[in-house]
């Protein structure tokens, strides 16, 4: 199970090591499908709304107090953006399979269940570590929009293309849906297994501390369990850190041109990349991270990975070498590793908390964001 490589198919012949995680629950409460939404607190709307159009966004609402932004193709807004004093990640939303899975979830998660405006239902509950998550069903749903085109390639001996060019033009790269959300959490273990049991993810890769391995693992990228249909290699992935909280979120465009010119579209704009263009060994996007005007991350992806439930969990070390097959280094921005009184104080205070946090692994931690 344990490869040096991490180029290497960390899924060839591999079963979880007799005691190791799982990586999925026996008998889940519901199986979630999808990601709906994401839920943001803004003070600057305005400013919000000039980003999410230089990203790729389509905005579907817009009001004194409320931004709600789309993708290209059919489904939810992706976005919900509400006016407040400061800039804050409030919490994801997924989709459930059926109506009913919301009273068993409220039922089993002590959550509560309420009308969502414009039609549906939702449940609201928390994790272990406070993490706000609601699900929800019957949510207002768009038709698709125009999409943008991929380009055609000619590559080795196929030949899509003749007496024609490629000119891409420097535009914003089309969002065509939420992909993903990343999370920190100072109690991974108890809100992995939380995610697991009552929402019935299930994890496509285990990350691991160097030399800590007997400890469990420190990161997981998790899945939606489809049964047969493939689902995204991770809809969540999620990592022990000093605090709890938003790390990244990311949104498909169509392909490596629409994501490099609308990067170009993002620089001309006065914008910060924080990591990028490069492809990952997990999941195996090629992803581009930007900073928002409030330094929230965002991230363009195209071509990741589809699993169906029978993939069992890889393993592999922590470490930034293991987080791209190509590319450049990952960056202090992007790893959050940049020394700062606010991380010191994040690190103390989780040395003194009850939670997953200790010396060792703080220390190993702050070695695997700098290897």
């Amino acid at each position: 199970m344990m490869h040096s490589d991490p180029h290497k198919n960390l899924h060839s012949d591999q079963g979880a090591l007799r005691g190791e995680h799982p990586g999925r629950a026996g008998d889940p409460v519901i199986k979630v499908v999808d990601l709906a939404w994401l839920e943001f607190v803004k003070p600057d709307l305005e400013r919000a709304e000039r980003f999410a159009r230089d990203f790729g966004f389509t905005v579907t609402v817009r009001t004194p107090t409320e931004l709600r932004l789309r993708g290209a193709l059919a489904g939810t807004d992706c976005l919900v953006i509400r006016k407040g004093s400061a800039s804050r990640f409030v919490g994801p939303v997924f989709q459930a399979a059926a109506d009913g899975d919301l009273d068993r979830l409220a039922a089993a998660a002590d959550g509560r269940v309420a009308a969502l405006e414009g039609g549906g239902r939702c449940v609201t509950t928390a994790t272990p570590s406070g993490l706000k998550v609601r699900v929800v069903y019957g949510a207002p749903e768009h038709g698709g929009l125009e999409p943008q085109r991929p380009l055609a390639f000619n590559s080795g001996g196929l030949i899509t293309r003749i007496n024609d060019t490629q000119r891409p033009p420097r535009e914003p790269a089309k969002v065509e849906r939420l992909g993903h959300v990343v999370l920190s959490t100072t109690v991974f273990l108890r809100d992995l297994d939380w995610f697991l049991h009552h929402l019935g993810l299930i994890v496509s890769d285990f990350l691991y501390l160097d030399g800590q391995r007997d400890r469990g693992p420190t990161m997981a990228f998790i899945r939606c369990d489809r049964g047969p249909e493939p689902a995204d290699h991770h809809t969540l992935a999620m990592h022990l850190g000093p605090s709890t909280g938003y790390v990244h979120s990311a949104y498909q465009v169509a392909d490596l041109d629409a994501l490099a010119a609308g990067g170009e579209h993002l620089k001309d704009r006065g914008y910060r990349r924080s990591w990028g263009i490069g492809r990952h060994i997990q999941g195996s996007q090629i992803f581009d991270y930007w900073r928002d005007p409030d330094r929230l991350l965002l991230e363009h992806f195209t071509d990741g990975d589809l699993f169906d439930s029978s993939m069992e969990p890889g393993w592999a070390p922590m470490n930034t070498s293991g987080l791209a097959q190509w590319g450049p280094p990952a960056t202090a921005d992007f790893l959050g590793s940049r020394p700062s009184p606010a991380l010191l104080r994040e690190a103390v205070s989780a040395l003194r908390a009850d939670n997953e946090i200790d010396l060792p692994r703080l220390l190993a931690l702050a070695k695997a964001m700098s290897s």
